[in-house]
């Protein structure tokens, strides 16, 4: 049996995108993670060093977005998955990466990607 944990709606400002305007300027992005792990250790310890501590998860996420620039959104998946797949106890991770403001003519809520990957 796999758990998991779901962080939704983690934003923040980032340069992501092909256009000139999108490598100038931060644009606001925001990020959904699920995490599978066993939680059936940390449901009876109740203990915070025996499941994924998703104040860590969340801060990879933002130092991902803000501090690192990328074309596509893709790229942007792929390297939280990264850096997520690194933290001991994440077995599998899916992730959708929303653009707020797509540079597109016309009214579009948000663009996205969403990805899932697991630990080799």
């Amino acid at each position: 049996m796999t758990d998991r944990i779901e962080l939704k709606g983690i934003q923040a400002l980032g340069t992501i995108g092909v256009l000139p305007e999108e490598q100038e300027r931060a644009q606001p992005f925001e990020v959904d993670i699920t995490i599978e792990s066993g939680l059936s250790k940390s449901g009876q310890t109740d203990s915070l060093t025996d499941t994924v501590n998703y104040a860590e998860v969340t801060e990879a996420v933002v130092a991902i977005i803000t501090g690192e620039k990328h074309f596509l959104l893709e790229r942007v998946a792929q390297r939280i998955a990264e850096e997520t797949l690194k933290i001991d106890l994440v077995e599998v991770v899916e992730i959708t990466v929303r653009k707020l403001r797509p540079p597109v003519p016309h009214h579009l809520q948000h663009s996205a990607v969403h990805i899932r990957r697991e630990r080799i």
